[in-house]
């Protein structure tokens, strides 16, 4: 398979599973041992990918970014403004620390194709049990969220530095603990993941910068376009999805493909 082909895979790979709680992490590695995409130069590949991810949220939701860094507007409670970038500050200090700490370790023990066969099963069941156990919600809008609930979504955000738990999983799990209903917590689920996947990807890109030569130029332009693409529709799609139905069938669809991945992967 050519690599522009290997590029436009891998970038749907990506746009599709950053948003949604299936760990595009988990899946990126899933496929890229599949396409024989590995080594010091595919990861570096991946941090393009995941730009164009963020990127699509981003623009999605421009004017509420562009609120974000508007200090001069009088936004007393809402999510805008400094008080929406310290709630976000809020949910983004324990990942990046946590990620700072233990960053070589993690990425020595649990970035393969059988860890994530595992994060992807447990977390499916996980995602089934907060269905089924979960608060009342009593929080809509992100207008409405508070320190409290910042905070505790992302210490649930942690969790996701195991590849295939799914930040977004965990962080929208996060939010349906602490009382958000379930548009609201993905939401702000989107949110959170600008900060703090901007900032592993400006860390990972640093470390890979000996790695990048124009030569490679086409292969992540297309992986950077591809990704955008997806993902923008993965986050307008999902909204609406979660309009009408619930996590379930994201939490299936991970507890069914662990132990296919397992069993293929084994070797």
């Amino acid at each position: 398979m050519g690599l522009l082909w290997i590029a436009v895979i891998m970038g749907i790979v990506e746009g599709l599973t950053e948003y949604i709680p299936v760990s595009s992490t988990g899946h990126l590695i899933v496929a890229g041992t599949v396409l024989g995409l590995q080594g010091e130069k595919s990861k570096t590949f991946e941090i393009f990918i995941q730009l164009g991810a963020i990127l699509a949220v981003v623009i999605h939701y421009r004017r509420r970014f562009l609120g974000l860094l508007d200090f001069r507007a009088s936004e007393d409670g809402k999510f805008a403004g400094l008080r929406g970038c310290l709630l976000l500050g809020a949910t983004t200090a324990p990942v990046l620390v946590a990620g700072y700490l233990l960053h070589d370790t993690l990425k020595a023990h649990l970035f393969g194709p059988l860890t994530v066969a595992w994060a992807l099963g447990v977390g499916g069941v996980g995602i089934l049990a907060v269905e089924r156990w979960r608060p009342r919600p009593d929080t809509e809008g992100l207008d409405r969220i508070g320190w409290g609930q910042a905070l505790g979504i992302g210490l649930f955000q942690c969790l996701s530095l195991w590849p295939g738990i799914s930040r977004a999983g965990a962080t929208i799990v996060g939010g349906m603990l602490g009382r958000l209903d379930r548009k609201t917590a993905a939401e702000y689920s989107f949110f959170a993941a600008v900060p703090a996947l901007t900032a592993a990807t400006v860390y990972d890109l640093y470390k890979s910068r000996d790695l990048l030569t124009m030569q490679d130029f086409s292969f992540f332009a297309v992986g950077f376009v591809v990704s955008f693409g997806a993902a923008w529709l993965a986050v307008a799609g999902f909204l609406r999805l979660l309009q009408r139905t619930s996590l379930r069938p994201f939490a299936w669809y991970r507890i069914l493909i662990a132990p296919i991945i397992y069993y293929f992967m084994r070797s």
